[in-house]
């Protein structure tokens, strides 16, 4: 049970009973209280006249409840300071379920008696880690470069004396300034071919894939997803109980003529064509054309998602399938998750015309608006130039990183495993031996304090070869040779 936050105290209620004196009722919830874990230890309690004054009773009431708190074991009070829960309650004794709290049941008693929805069942999990591992957290950026100082600065400056719009709900598409700035950023740097009107504001790109699915596909509708692929993509089209088609991928990005020979009339493909999740290859400009006349063809819809396409070491970032588009048919999904930081949580779409008003009316059915303060400072901080010099300095971190990992990777595993995709991204994929389970290496390598994804989780079915996907982002040298070191100890165990 979330603890209760310093300053504000839950309600408390009196029973009209006779044979149970205030006193007693008072002692009765706070002890109900604190084996709950309402009420955790150390928690300090309001004073004796500030209860009284609340709950509009006399002094003499509080104090004798807790007294007989006190004597019990369960407050202390320290003088001059006030009075607390006891430490000393056993942990596991607010566990117990005391009181107010309901029973917790295992999966064996609750199983068939505890209804939950037969599509939250099918949604597959992204793999959870705790917080703090940061080698190989996949999609984790190098937070400690991030300019700080000048954020702070554009946030004060918005706070400073802030405008109305700044405090109100804000439109469902998002704040004006900044998909302005968001339609000049894509334009120049990506190729997209929009204006501000056709740019959505979400809650970073999983959210942008959510609409997506919900504003263009109708249960039952197939869906050509790459294979392997972004998981995330998988659960947005599980989520409106799409018919997933896994299409192969080869060095030429997503199989086009494969996903037509396995299902011609998908209503939509979603792919990741500048840098495909999680393999790295850049799709060919003959597939992407490819792509696009089938796209006209059969009336379906193209769902770019370019994740990170900033960071590519060898040439100049890939220009956008959205650009080549003389169709409408292609939704794009941006971030700036991985380039500025992951609980900014703004990512956004770039909508065909017609379907703004559609995209809209999904919007509002779950979320209203993104922060208008973090737009705006977005907005400044893009416009101000901060933006293009952050993703200057961190390309050059990014590829340091890259061959720091790939180099680790090799001295300490050599021809033990294969390396894919070392040359973009803010990850790679280390392909492990045969025979190796990916899920296996991938726990026991949290176990052991190294984050990572396995490989298996972007397939459909069963992949030939397990792997791990290692986020390089957020990880210095000392880290990168201490995450290596611990994942050859576990593979070689594991062989």
């Amino acid at each position: 049970m979330k603890p209760v936050t310093a300053g504000f105290f839950p309600s408390i209620r009196f029973e009209n009973d006779e044979s149970s004196p205030m006193y007693r009722q008072l002692y009765a919830w706070f002890r109900s209280a604190i084996l709950t874990g309402e009420l955790p230890p150390g928690h300090k309690l309001p004073s004796t006249r500030y209860l009284a004054s609340e709950l509009s009773v006399s002094r003499i009431t509080v104090l004798c409840a807790f007294q007989q708190l006190a004597a019990e074991g369960y407050i202390v009070s320290s003088a001059g300071s006030g009075t607390y829960v006891a430490k000393s309650i056993p942990d596991q004794v607010t566990r117990l379920g005391f009181g107010k709290q309901p029973r917790l049941m295992n999966h064996s008693q609750c199983a068939g008696s505890r209804k939950i929805s037969q599509l939250s069942a099918k949604i597959s999990p992204f793999p959870t880690l705790p917080f703090g591992l940061e080698a190989f957290r996949v999609g984790l950026p190098a937070l400690d470069r991030f300019p700080v100082t000048i954020w702070s600065r554009l946030v004060a400056r918005r706070w400073r004396q802030p405008k109305k719009e700044m405090l109100m709900y804000g439109d469902r598409m998002g704040f004006g300034p900044c998909r302005e700035a968001i339609a000049e950023y894509v334009t120049t740097v990506r190729g997209v071919r929009c204006d501000a009107s056709q740019v959505m504001i979400v809650n970073g790109s999983q959210q942008g894939l959510e609409i997506t699915a919900r504003a263009l596909l109708d249960p039952g509708d197939h869906v050509w997803i790459e294979e392997p692929g972004y998981p995330g993509a998988a659960q947005a089209s599980a989520a409106v109980t799409a018919n997933l088609i896994p299409v192969p991928v080869d060095h030429e990005g997503l199989d086009v003529k494969e996903g037509i020979k396995r299902f011609p009339k998908a209503r939509a493909a979603f792919i990741t064509p500048s840098h495909q999740f999680p393999m790295g290859m850049t799709m060919s400009a003959g597939r992407r054309m490819m792509l696009l006349d089938w796209a006209f063809r059969n009336n379906s819809w193209i769902v770019e998602d370019d994740y990170d396409s900033e960071y590519d070491f060898r040439k100049r970032p890939i220009a956008a399938v959205q650009g080549l588009d003389t169709n409408a048919r292609v939704i794009y999904v941006g971030t700036f998750s991985k380039i500025l930081f992951p609980s900014l949580r703004i990512g956004y779409l770039i909508v065909p015309s017609d379907l703004v008003s559609a995209f809209s009316r999904i919007r509002q059915a779950s979320d209203l608006s993104h922060s208008t303060l973090e737009q705006a400072v977005l907005a400044d901080f893009i416009e101000e130039g901060h933006l293009a010099r952050h993703i200057r300095r961190m390309r050059m971190l990014y590829m340091e990183r890259n061959e720091m990992l790939a180099a680790q990777i090799q001295k300490q595993l050599g021809s033990t495993v294969e390396l894919v995709s070392a040359h973009a991204d803010m990850h790679l994929v280390c392909l492990l031996p045969s025979g190796v389970e990916d899920t296996i290496v991938w726990q026991r390598a949290a176990e052991g304090g190294v984050a990572s994804w396995p490989l298996s989780i972007c397939y459909q079915g069963n992949p030939e070869r397990g792997g791990l996907i290692l986020g390089y982002g957020g990880v210095g040298q000392k880290q990168i040779e201490d995450g290596v070191k611990k994942l050859a100890a576990i593979i070689a165990d594991s062989l």
